[in-house]
């Protein structure tokens, strides 16, 4: 299909939606298009990774809050990290965003502190989409209080937002 055409088409769609709630199926749906769009168009391991860890917490926050009732402690919690890890861990091995980050900051090569170690982009990257994700509600309640009054789709946007700005700012790995 022709790029402009998806883009117009995901575009119409969002702004046919009248009504959209935090860790909603809306924002689980848009963090796969957005992760499914990079990888399509080539995007870094990184990138990718941070709007499938966006997803994947997406997910498990949008699972937690259909359960009313608190089986559990850390009930919540708990759900967002067993959604991370059976969404994130599979992919892992189809993701060869791998490199070398040489870390010199004391004793002998060997050491700690003074090692190369091997890290995987992908992983990285949806680690920080999840933080994003779990952050973002407490970072739109404090803007709704500071202003006192929301804005249309606010806690949608904000993630986006912040999505995309990191995706954009290059990581020094």
């Amino acid at each position: 299909m022709n790029k402009k055409f998806v883009f117009s088409l995901f575009v119409f769609l969002f702004l046919l939606a009248e009504k959209a709630f935090a860790h909603c199926p809306l924002c689980t749906a848009g963090a796969a298009v957005a992760a499914g769009g990079a990888a399509w168009l080539g995007v870094d391991h990184v990138v990718i990774g941070l709007f499938i860890g966006a997803f994947a917490a997406s997910t498990g926050w949008w699972i937690s809050n259909i359960i009313k009732k608190k089986y559990v402690p850390f009930q919540k919690t708990l759900l967002i990290i067993i959604s991370f890890a059976s969404i994130v861990l599979p992919i892992l091995p189809l993701m060869s965003g791998i490199r070398p980050y040489y870390l010199s900051i004391a004793g002998e090569y060997g050491s700690l502190l003074n090692r190369t170690y091997i890290i995987n982009l992908f992983f990285i990257g949806s680690l920080i989409g999840g933080l994003i994700v779990c952050i973002t509600p407490r970072l739109s309640k404090k803007i709704t209080e500071t202003r006192g009054k929301t804005v249309a789709f606010q806690g949608t946007l904000l993630t986006l937002a912040l999505l995309i700005l990191v995706g954009v700012v290059k990581f020094p790995v």
